[in-house]
């Protein structure tokens, strides 16, 4: 069995099915997506689909599913469309009228109960997930175990986890105390930002393309940003599936016109 996380695919549905085929996961793997399903890309509708069906896959919520929730929940809310809009949600909006009522109410309560942190215990090191980060001032406890992990990330606050940008990928030390904390893994935030907001980079967040790629971030390397910038489409972004137990990494380009 092996553990594969993806975030950010922004709607790019034939990005995803891409890199889904490569990978070719198996019944019995985990899949995990931080979020970030939604909006910008062409085909939100579709991604929407997509994830939920993966057998055994955990979809975490995003802050564009956040957005677009407190939209349809508060139509009367101009400040809520607003926000929504600004950040890529008309596709989104038009995709959801597209489709029959049903379906759409089907698809929005799904990721309405979406949770907003996950951890995997892989081998004998232990991954937290979020779409954003962590709060790194939350207090740690002194050993970690799949019971401690549970309670961190509960004692996190739901915005921490969503929207955390500087102050989790800017912090010079993160949660891995000479390797025996965890790694924590995270979107939300392209990895070419980094260059100007986080401590330190395992390697240039742009490769030999000009695409963007997942770095490892801190002292420790135990920040790991995979958000690839596939918001940004082609020539800039890919959708990256990431395997957990050994660290490979399987890319696919946003290609022109998906």
């Amino acid at each position: 069995m092996s553990t594969y996380v993806f975030s950010d695919v922004h709607g790019h549905r034939a990005t995803l099915e891409r890199v889904l085929m490569r990978v070719s996961p198996s019944d019995e793997d985990r899949i995990i997506c931080l979020g970030d399903m939604i909006d910008r890309g062409p085909d939100p509708v579709g991604v929407l689909r997509l994830v939920r069906s993966l057998p055994g896959a955990v979809a975490l919520m995003g802050n564009h599913e956040e957005l677009m929730l407190s939209c349809i929940e508060n139509r009367d809310d101009a400040l809520a469309a607003m926000n929504w809009g600004i950040n890529g949600g008309a596709v989104t909006s038009a995709g959801l009228e597209e489709i029959d009522v049903d379906e759409a109410n089907d698809l929005l309560n799904w990721v309405a109960e979406l949770p907003r942190s996950a951890f995997a215990l892989v081998g004998d090191r232990l991954f937290l997930m979020a779409h954003a980060g962590v709060c790194l001032g939350v207090p740690a406890p002194d050993v970690w175990d799949e019971s401690a992990a549970e309670a961190y990330l509960s004692a996190q606050e739901p915005e921490d986890l969503t929207w955390i940008r500087e102050e989790f990928w800017g912090a010079e030390k993160g949660l891995s105390a000479g390797g025996s904390g965890p790694i924590v893994v995270a979107g939300h935030t392209p990895t070419p930002y980094l260059e100007r907001m986080a401590f330190s980079l395992d390697r240039s967040p742009v490769n030999e393309d000009g695409l963007a790629r997942m770095v490892r971030v801190g002292e420790e390397q135990d920040r790991w940003d995979i958000d690839c910038g596939a918001a940004g489409g082609c020539g800039y972004g890919q959708v990256l599936m990431l395997r957990l137990e050994d660290g490979e990494e399987f890319y696919e380009p946003v290609l022109e016109g998906e």
